[in-house]
């Protein structure tokens, strides 16, 4: 009797934190089902994904990066190095030159089963056409935020409003009203031109001959909009998430009989111990690894956070604490802590002394502040994060917003309403109520992975049609 060998899934990720970490989780939730798991990556980035998955049983692969990139720095490898994100385009175009010698790979690999890759690698469907196998694209959002672009594409809402901060109806979705300035180009143009359009149809041609979209979020959480894309349009979507639940944990001090001052807890960790032992509640805010708030709206953050008289503790980086303005650390000293280095996000927001997250909502942050039940206020800044904080506060109600002036989507978040929204989310009656509901969601989203919960029965129903994909083709 011949063993067939287990299905052998290659996970490519773009070179972006925000989306090489959900499918770094992916490979481990895929391998936990006995799939062999090879991830794929370039020389800059190998070490970090290899540490982020050491002790799995898990196969990656570095191919060489393209050199002289015009508009990207020399040794570059990942989008969150970026000088600025008007290099995006160039960067993503340059991972065309990583096609030849991921064909290579994949003629040298055990027979693949099944190639999923970020739709942001357009050519890596073309790869996968060469050799019949079934290809999965993964964007880093929700079903939410790609069914209304959609719709926006499809029917030009904003056609008929006076301006960008006009509210129109969505059509299927009376309940809601949206603004253009929910959206980033070219979703939000009328006549939309120029290579950010360009490379969105590409993306569209490879994602229609694609076997499918993997969406890291769970049905109960957002089934209309599961049910509207599946029905208009595709490729079907696959609701297999939350993936940060299979995030390893962080070692315990003092376990596997490691003596305690082997493994020291990082200093933001400390810090965050000593304001729990005191009863001092703590407000953590980070706006992720790629999004840019203007300096302007830095120091107003700043401002509005010392103006709350509430602990915090902000994780900046680098550049950004420079323009942040002198005086700020030693004027919070005790009350705040700035943080510039990496640090464990899901760390923080599992710690006892940490009772809200001011977040530009990507969608990891989302997710993650969600699985561990703390609620967020919302200061979204670019790409699809006006829809997530929409979705937060509006449709999930795990959150609060904070609004420019005039509440309006774009411009500057003065430091008074952060304040007075700090205050509301820590103290407040509406804090209260998201915090209560969060932890409803949370619990929703965890039982959503575990043994006969929806994700992970669509993950066994989407294995089991990649499989059936291949076998048909053979």
């Amino acid at each position: 009797m011949t063993i067939s060998p287990p299905p052998h899934f290659v996970v490519f990720p773009f070179m972006a934190q925000g989306h090489t970490t959900p499918l770094l989780y992916l490979s481990r939730i895929l391998s936990d089902r006995h799939i062999t798991v090879t991830v794929i990556t370039t020389p800059a980035n190998y070490s970090a994904v290899k540490s982020t998955l050491k002790n799995d049983f898990i196969t990656v692969i570095d191919i060489p990066f393209p050199n002289n990139i015009p508009g990207v720095p020399p040794g570059v490898e990942i989008t969150d190095k970026l000088p600025c994100m008007s290099s995006f385009i160039n960067f993503v175009e340059a991972t065309k030159h990583l096609q030849p010698g991921f064909e290579n790979l994949i003629r040298t690999l055990p027979n693949v089963t099944c190639i999923i890759s970020d739709g942001f690698l357009i050519w890596t469907q073309d790869s996968a056409d060469m050799f019949n196998i079934p290809r999965l694209i993964f964007y880093g959002t929700n079903i939410f935020a790609m069914t209304m672009c959609n719709i926006m594409a499809q029917f030009k809402l904003h056609a008929g409003v006076g301006s960008d901060d006009e509210p129109f109806p969505v059509p299927g979705f009376p309940r809601f009203k949206l603004t253009a300035n929910d959206f980033d180009p070219p979703f939000n143009e009328l006549d939309p031109k120029g290579p950010g359009l360009e490379f969105l149809v590409r993306q569209q041609e490879a994602m229609a001959r694609s076997c499918g979209m993997v969406v890291n979020s769970f049905y109960e959480l957002e089934p209309e909009f599961n049910e509207y894309w599946n029905r208009n349009y595709g490729p079907k979507a696959w609701l297999v998430g939350p993936f940060c639940v299979a995030k390893a944990p962080a070692p315990v001090v003092g376990s596997q009989g490691v003596p305690t001052k082997m493994i020291e807890k990082p200093t933001w960790i400390q810090w965050l111990d000593i304001k729990l032992t005191k009863n001092e509640p703590v407000l953590y805010v980070s706006f992720g690894s790629q999004a840019e708030a203007s300096p302007e709206q830095l120091r107003e953050v700043a401002v509005g956070l010392e103006k709350s008289n509430k602990s915090f503790i902000w994780v900046v980086k680098p550049k950004q604490l420079q323009l942040i303005g002198s005086g700020f650390e030693e004027r919070v000293k005790g009350r705040g802590k700035v943080v510039s280095e990496w640090v464990d996000q899901m760390e923080i927001l599992k710690h006892e002394a940490v009772i809200g997250f001011l977040s530009h909502c990507g969608w990891n942050s989302v997710l993650e502040s969600m699985c561990v039940g703390v609620p967020i206020l919302a200061m979204p800044l670019m790409a699809e994060q006006h829809l997530n904080a929409r979705m937060v506060v509006e449709e999930i109600g795990m959150g609060l917003r904070l609004w420019a002036k005039g509440m309006v989507a774009r411009g500057v978040v003065g430091a008074n309403e952060v304040a007075k929204m700090v205050v509301e989310l820590m103290d407040g009656e509406g804090g209260r109520r998201v915090r209560k509901r969060v932890k409803e969601v949370g619990k929703r989203a965890c039982g959503a992975m575990k043994d006969g919960g929806s994700s992970s029965v669509t993950l066994g129903s989407l294995i089991d049609h990649v499989c059936s994909s291949v076998h048909s083709t053979i």
